[in-house]
């Protein structure tokens, strides 16, 4: 027996465009946002519909546990890998963050 496939097959190097996910997963309400010169797809996400997964934002590097409300947001033009869970206020306050976050020596790398 083959093992089973984990991405579907698509085009391009990052696969399918976010747009053509349509499963309505997500839930929320969707918007979109200029950040860094780029239009991005800005995704308003309930807790109830994370389905028990556990995300890392990049605003501050600190897991979005599930249940919680976030914001899944990634470029208009970018294939589903380029998808990125935040909460809602390190996306409010993404221009005022420095860009790299700095982690300490300890900590671990998802």
């Amino acid at each position: 027996m083959s093992p089973r496939r984990n991405r579907p097959n698509g085009t391009g190097s990052s696969g399918p465009s976010a747009e053509d996910d349509r499963s309505g997963r997500y839930g929320g309400w969707q918007s979109t946002e200029s950040w860094r010169g780029e239009e991005w797809s800005v995704r308003h996400v309930a807790g109830a519909s994370t389905h028990g997964k556990a995300y890392r934002c990049p605003g501050c590097d600190q897991l979005i546990p599930d249940g919680v409300p976030h914001v899944v947001a990634w470029p208009e033009h970018a294939g589903v890998d380029d998808r990125r869970h935040w909460h809602k206020a390190c996306w409010n306050a993404k221009d005022r963050r420095t860009t790299r976050v700095q982690r300490s020596r300890n900590a671990p790398r998802f």
